[in-house]
């Protein structure tokens, strides 16, 4: 069925104008204005539509369609965004949609709402062609990404309101495809001392220089491991993202934090992971109870088979689209993808907009690209339910 280009376009950038108009800035990451209009829409087109939530504001809007029985394929999209930041920085407001020169401008254009709002129409004209043949199609928008919070996605899998056999996350990647990711891990460093005045050191026990010895074992050590582990375009990698310690110059410090970023490859876990850290850290031969090791948050990363039913739709449906082959992107970031990474299902990344344009001051997406992701998921779907 040929669907009207330029009539696509508008409709898109109608919902995506509804979109940036409603605030869903992290903080506070309230969702509860935003999935409401979505809710509204999907209920208008006759999906099963519903507010989900754990905690008050931080709503989840969850659409179904289709006959059930299997496969569940499951799209998703964060409705929240970053704040504005420096509002001076802006060209436009960043919550009024701008047209210029075939972008869309506003807050979360592009990361996320370009894809909430392609999601939307695919809702809508999914159910406007009485719905997949067969299985369910799930349209999820969720709250908490930004804040790589409990209660979105990670809320959704775990009461059971999704089952995901193949899971579609929207995301800036042009229209490529990301089918890997790699698991994150946080983990806090506590090193403590005792407190001394600065003039007489000796006297205490610095917690700061402590830590210092401990991040000098993990940079030469653990650096050193992980500088031999790479899948392809991806490597295992650690980072210290926060130092805290000490509340005077003239005081040597009785305490110091510190957390760690650790990026673990597909077939890495993230357990294993924070065993590796805390054997190093037991090691480091620092007094007995100075030191502590602390899990913050961890998922593990996943890879899509290549020959899978749904990287193999998308395979398809963008060669039979644009005449060219797709191309799969390395992701830097992590996704709400990750909460379903031990659950051997499918997941990939794709949508509109470049990932350069997330998280910044005058963020756009590009309306053409909005139409492609439209029409291509379309197409996926027509080849995975038909």
């Amino acid at each position: 069925m040929n669907i009207d280009r330029a009539a696509l376009g508008e409709r898109l950038v109608a919902i995506l104008s509804d979109l940036i108009a409603i605030p869903s800035a992290f903080p506070p990451g309230d969702t509860s204005a935003i999935c409401g209009y979505a809710r509204e829409r999907l209920a208008a087109a006759g999906l099963r539509a519903e507010i989900h939530a754990r905690t008050p504001g931080l709503d989840n809007c969850v659409g179904r369609i289709g006959p059930g029985g299997g496969p569940q394929v499951v799209f998703n999209a964060h409705a929240d965004t970053v704040s504005m930041g420096e509002r001076a920085m802006w060209n436009t407001d960043p919550f009024k949609a701008e047209v210029r020169n075939g972008l869309v401008y506003g807050l979360g254009a592009g990361n996320c709402k370009g894809s909430m709002a392609v999601h939307l129409w695919l809702a809508e004209e999914l159910a406007r062609r009485g719905g997949p043949k067969r299985g369910e199609v799930v349209f999820t928008f969720v709250a908490d990404e930004e804040n790589l919070g409990p209660d979105g996605m990670y809320f959704l899998r775990e009461s059971g309101v999704v089952k995901p056999d193949m899971l579609i996350l929207g995301a800036q990647t042009e229209n490529q495809l990301i089918t890997a990711e790699r698991g994150v891990l946080w983990v806090r460093l506590t090193a403590t001392g005792r407190a001394a005045h600065a003039g007489n050191p000796a006297a205490g026990d610095n917690a700061i220089m402590r830590m210092v010895r401990l991040l000098d074992r993990l940079d030469l050590e653990l650096g050193s491991r992980l500088s031999q582990r790479i899948d392809g375009a991806m490597r295992s990698t650690m980072n210290v993202g926060m130092i805290r310690g000490g509340h005077n110059t003239n005081v040597v410090p009785n305490l110091c934090t510190v957390e760690i970023d650790r990026r673990v490859l597909p077939d890495e876990k993230v357990s294993a992971a924070f065993e590796e850290i805390r054997t190093m850290i037991d090691e480091a031969g620092e007094p007995g109870g100075t030191v502590s090791v602390e899990f913050l948050r961890g998922t593990n990363g996943f890879a899509a088979p290549q020959d899978g039913a749904l990287v193999g739709a998308f395979r398809d449906a963008v060669l039979a689209h644009r005449n060219a082959p797709v191309r799969f992107l390395n992701a830097t970031g992590v996704s709400d993808g990750r909460y379903f990474a031990d659950d051997g299902i499918e997941i990939v990344n794709f949508g509109p907009g470049s990932g350069a344009q997330g998280h910044a001051a005058n963020e756009s997406v590009p309306i053409d690209q909005m139409v492609d992701a439209a029409l291509i998921q379309l197409a996926v779907l027509d080849r995975l339910l038909a």
